[in-house]
């Protein structure tokens, strides 16, 4: 007959080391967002809500949620609050906060939407979305820029539904349609075949345009062959490049 007390006890003990296990990412968690960091944050919030004129509050809560300093090289932790562009791995940057949250905004996303993100970067514009409780499948070209936010994501419980390693002018057909496509890097010609994996009645909002300027512009899928164009501005993105980098 066999000792099932023995087996209980292992078991227990398994389950409180994960338990001890989970309890330390979360306490290293907050040690590295501290309240500083927060305060920091609200004044950002504050700032998109009243300077920028950010009005969706979900997407105002998901930037406060997300510790931007996190997805930067710690050089610049002192500076991840303010409206201001970074360098990040593979010669790219990080967005500047009010253009993640103008991006986010034009999308107009609703809960349990899927959404398309072309150019994972650093993962912080992937983290905004899916703290927005959507359903993210993201693509990036840049091998090294792939690990680092695959194992930050990781790290932060905020993985997406999908994560590639990609050419972004595919796309992904095999998980389209999509209800919000988001290109977080300069086209200068449109990828019509992003258009063709998004579901009648979504959005794609995407920057087009020579690599020293770009036009920020929504396109509605009203037909297989229909579309509804808006513009919203000039912006500087790093280019959209095709075929992926090791």
């Amino acid at each position: 007959m066999r000792d099932r007390s023995g087996e209980f006890l292992s078991s227990s003990t398994k389950y409180c080391s994960f338990v001890h296990l989970q309890t330390k990412k979360t306490e290293t968690l907050k040690m590295q967002d501290s309240f500083v960091h927060k305060g920091k944050r609200k004044i950002l919030v504050d700032y998109l809500r009243h300077k920028i004129g950010i009005s969706d509050e979900k997407v105002l809560k998901a930037i406060n949620e997300i510790p931007r300093h996190l997805f930067l090289e710690s050089i610049f932790e002192d500076y991840a609050y303010e409206d201001r562009a970074f360098p990040i791995l593979a010669k790219q940057t990080i967005s500047h906060p009010s253009t993640v949250a103008e991006q986010t905004e034009l999308l107009q996303l609703h809960e349990k939407e899927k959404v398309l993100e072309i150019g994972t970067g650093s993962g912080y514009q992937t983290a905004v979305l899916v703290a927005m409780n959507t359903f993210v499948y993201t693509i990036e070209r840049q091998k090294d820029l792939h690990d680092f936010s695959q194992k930050k994501l990781r790290e932060l419980h905020l993985r997406p539904k999908f994560q590639s390693f990609g050419d972004g002018f595919a796309g992904l057909p095999t998980f389209a349609p999509f209800d919000k496509i988001l290109v977080t890097c300069g086209a200068e010609i449109l990828p019509t075949e992003l258009l063709h994996q998004l579901k009648i009645g979504g959005k794609m909002v995407i920057p087009l345009g020579k690599t020293d300027e770009q036009i920020l512009y929504r396109f509605t899928k009203k037909t297989e062959k229909e579309f509804v164009k808006e513009e919203f501005g000039a912006y500087k993105f790093v280019p959209m490049l095709n075929n992926t980098n090791h």
